[in-house]
């Protein structure tokens, strides 16, 4: 079980993991051993998320989110360390950490109007350019 908040917890059921090996250097370690770690969560399916908390998921997992409207999934590869056991808690952690963020509820915006005070402000100093730039003109000279 994996506990993501006070009132949020993933069932080990919602979880699979595949031991790969991992790519890039490492000598005979790396052939041998497969210490990558494939997270899969299963997050269309997950009964303890609500649809607004999915749906913000979704969007924050990006190119982590794999298969179609109605059978989402989040896959998490992690191959940091030589060490199964640490990776594994890597992506752990990294999947709890999308999830706590998609539990917050984005602020909703409260539209305002600007104060008479600086509209005001605003026309004077654009007045007060204008007469500045135009102060810059060559003088009309009238024929003699």
């Amino acid at each position: 079980m994996l506990r993501i908040s006070d009132h949020v917890t993933i069932q080990d059921w919602e979880l699979t993991e595949q031991f790969t090996r991992a790519s890039g250097p490492g000598g005979q370690n790396v052939n041998k051993v497969s210490t990558a770690v494939e997270l899969r969560f299963e997050a269309e399916r997950s009964p303890s998320l609500s649809p607004p908390v999915k749906a913000r998921l979704r969007r924050l997992a990006g190119s982590r989110w794999v298969g179609e409207e109605g059978s989402g999934a989040i896959l998490i590869r992690v191959e940091d360390t030589r060490h199964q056991a640490r990776n594994r808690e890597i992506a752990r952690e990294r999947l709890a950490d999308l999830i706590r963020a998609a539990l917050v509820a984005p602020k909703r915006r409260v539209p305002t109007k600007p104060t008479l005070g600086s509209v005001r402000r605003r026309l004077e100093a654009k007045a007060k350019r204008s007469e500045v730039k135009a102060g810059r003109n060559e003088p009309i000279r009238g024929e003699d």
